[in-house]
């Protein structure tokens, strides 16, 4: 709670991801992140930056980059979600793993 001065009256702000709609964004950016990942074929890959303009938010590759790290869903091949300088960049089982699963499709 904060105190306005002069009034006394408490106030407790607005918790941050309730301003602009910043949670159904987040939602929508990130359906929209997984579903572009889950038509990448075999054999092709995207970069984080690639992913982030084709999600409508050319700058937040680093978001794609979250939501990869965080994905669970076997239907989401975010091993194909590669750096745009064309190195595999991370991966929750490992750089090598990653490496080894684009090699054997043909990506790389």
């Amino acid at each position: 709670m904060h105190r306005i001065s002069g009034g006394g009256v408490a106030v407790r702000p607005a918790p941050p991801s309730t301003f602009l709609g910043y949670d159904k964004w987040v939602n929508n950016f990130k359906d929209r992140v997984l579903g572009i990942v889950a038509k990448i074929p075999k054999g092709e890959t995207l970069s984080y930056k690639q992913v982030a303009a084709l999600a409508g938010s050319p700058r937040a590759y680093r978001a794609v980059g979250n939501i990869m790290n965080k994905n669970e869903n076997p239907k989401v091949p975010c091993h194909r979600v590669i750096k745009s300088d064309g190195a595999v960049g991370g991966y929750a089982h490992g750089a090598e793993k990653k490496k080894a699963i684009l090699q054997k499709e043909g990506a790389i």
